[in-house]
């Protein structure tokens, strides 16, 4: 299944994308689940699944699509985690993951404009593939790590390079007001069997950017799931950001920024496109 969040006229609820639109799984579960977070809390995708044969209640166009997760609670990235992007950033391979957190209020939905802010014009761009937690899980086994997993999506870790390095620390760089997106939906685990078999693409005004086999990261998706879950349990609606390929803005001769006026798009295979124009901060 795809699942999305969205508002429509000032309401926000959450569906199943079937064909020809939007079926709102909201109008008709709100009661008992109001967000798509806490249909995975209560393990019920099962009456998703349900609601898929229904006819849509919506067109795609009717609606704004905002992130899967609108309130993950925990949005856990993953820097320097592909091979080529820790060659091209000149580092060595590092002997843990590094762990960096990302809020709500930094990420947009598909379509949605990501803000260049003020601050700034080192606006880059990192495509990435997104893991959703379906089940609560402490100490999860690597070998049991993807039955964690309710599903995937796109994400576009937004980073404003110059305050990434005022410190050893990402956060500043990683957190500004609308500057990351995540979507266009969540495709449930049982259709991606294999993650690293994906393919992700980034492309800047139709130019690929980045293009990478998700079996080029250096801590891979159970790795990661049986690290973070060795931190603290980890639970249903959490999210985590594995990590960028090579062909960042910033390990470009020149450097490659975005700015107003662009159309930055992250594809995976199997998911689908998350598409979001570039405007400057008002």
């Amino acid at each position: 299944m795809k699942l999305v969040s969205f508002r429509q006229n000032g309401k926000d609820s959450y569906g199943v994308i079937v064909d020809g639109g939007i079926v709102n799984a909201g109008a008709a579960l709100g009661a008992k689940y109001p967000s798509l977070k806490s249909v995975l809390e209560a393990d019920a995708l099962n009456e998703l699944e349900t609601l898929a044969a229904n006819p849509a209640d919506f067109s795609m166009e009717e609606v704004d699509l905002l992130p899967p997760i609108p309130q993950s609670g925990k949005i856990f990235c993953v820097g320097i985690n592909y091979m080529a992007h820790i060659k091209e950033m000149k580092r060595e391979k590092p002997a843990h993951p590094w762990i960096f957190m990302r809020t709500d209020h930094c990420q947009v939905g598909h379509k949605q404009p990501m803000i260049r802010p003020k601050l700034s014009e080192r606006f880059d761009f990192e495509g990435e593939l997104a893991v959703v937690i379906g089940r609560t899980g402490h100490h999860i086994k690597p070998e049991e790590a993807l039955d964690y997993i309710a599903g995937y999506s796109c994400f576009n870790d937004g980073s404003i390079r110059d305050y990434q390095r005022h410190s050893q620390l990402f956060t500043a760089g990683k957190n500004f007001y609308q500057s990351g997106s995540f979507g266009p939906w969540l495709v449930t685990s049982d259709e991606i069997p294999d993650p690293k078999k994906l393919n992700l693409e980034t492309r800047l005004n139709g130019e690929v950017m980045q293009n990478a086999c998700v079996d080029d990261l250096c801590f891979d998706i159970p790795y990661l799931i049986e690290y973070l879950s060795s931190i603290g349990p980890l639970r249903p609606g959490d999210v985590i950001v594995t990590g960028t390929p090579g062909g960042v803005g910033f390990g470009r001769d020149p450097f490659v920024w975005m700015k107003q006026g662009d159309t930055i798009e992250v594809e995976i295979s199997s998911i689908g496109v998350l598409s979001n124009p570039i405007v400057d901060e008002e």
